[in-house]
C-alpha cells in the first residue's frame, strides 16, 4: 500500500507500523465496527511480534489513531483483551482520516 515496512528491528526493539484491520487471508477489511476492526488491527501486531520473536509482554508503546474520539471506549475494551497484564504506555487521538476509510490503526513498538 505504500513504501514502508510493516517493522523494522533495531538494537533489540522493534518499530511495527500502523496496522490496519486487514485480513491477511483476503486482504479485505474485516466486517464489522470499531470492535471487529480493533481485534484485526491487534492480530496483526501479534502476527508482526511473533514473526520477529516478540510477545505482547514485550511491548513498551502503542499508538491507536481513530477515526472518531467517540469510539474509545469500544476499542479500549477489545484493546484490553490483548494486553490484560502490565499494558504498554499508549497514547490514542482523533485524526482526520485513516487510509482506505479504517476506523482504527495502531503502531507499536516492543523491546527485548
Amino acid at each position: 500500500m505504500g513504501a514502508y515496512s510493516q517493522a523494522i528491528e533495531v538494537n533489540g526493539t522493534l518499530y511495527i507500523s500502523g496496522q490496519l484491520p486487514i485480513n491477511p487471508a483476503t486482504s479485505k477489511f474485516v466486517e464489522g465496527g470499531i470492535k471487529e476492526q480493533t481485534a484485526q488491527c491487534l492480530k496483526n501486531v501479534e502476527a508482526i511480534l511473533a514473526a520477529c520473536g516478540y510477545s505482547f509482554g514485550d511491548v513498551v508503546k502503542s499508538t491507536v489513531l481513530l477515526d472518531n474520539i467517540n469510539d474509545f471506549a469500544a476499542m479500549n475494551e477489545v484493546y484490553a483483551q490483548f494486553y490484560s497484564q502490565n499494558p504498554p504506555a499508549r497514547a490514542a487521538f482523533e485524526v482526520a482520516k485513516l487510509p482506505l476509510g479504517a476506523l482504527v490503526e495502531i503502531e507499536t513498538i516492543a523491546v527485548k
